[in-house]
C-alpha cells in the first residue's frame, strides 16, 4: 500500500524577479508602485524589470561619480556634498545627453 497524507515535501525556494533579471533593485516593489501610481490602467510584466534596471544604472553612475568626488577630497564616506558635486560635474560634461 502506498502511504498517503502529508509527507515530507521538499521546500522550493522562490526566486525573486530581481534575481532572475540579475538586478539589485526590487522589481516587485517597482511593479507595485507603477500599479498604485495611476500611471496607466495596466502595467506589463516587462515594464517594472526595465524600470528597475534603468534606476539601478542611474544610481550606480551617480554613486561612482560621488565616490570619485569623495576620493578627490580625501574622504572615505560619501556625503551629500559629494553627490551634489558629482551631479553638477556630470551635467557640465554632458550627462545626461542634451536634447
Amino acid at each position: 500500500m502506498s502511504s498517503r497524507g502529508k509527507g515530507s515535501k521538499t521546500r522550493v525556494r522562490v526566486k525573486t524577479r530581481s534575481s532572475r533579471a540579475g538586478l539589485q533593485f526590487p522589481v516587485g516593489r517597482v511593479h507595485r508602485l507603477l500599479r498604485k501610481g495611476n500611471y496607466a490602467e495596466r502595467v506589463g510584466v516587462g515594464a517594472p524589470v526595465y524600470s528597475a534596471a534603468v534606476l539601478e544604472y542611474l544610481a550606480a553612475e551617480v554613486l561612482e561619480l560621488a565616490g570619485n568626488a569623495a576620493r578627490d577630497n580625501k574622504k572615505i564616506c560619501i556625503i551629500p556634498r559629494h553627490l551634489q558635486l558629482a551631479i553638477r560635474n556630470s551635467e557640465a560634461r554632458g550627462f545626461p545627453p542634451d536634447r
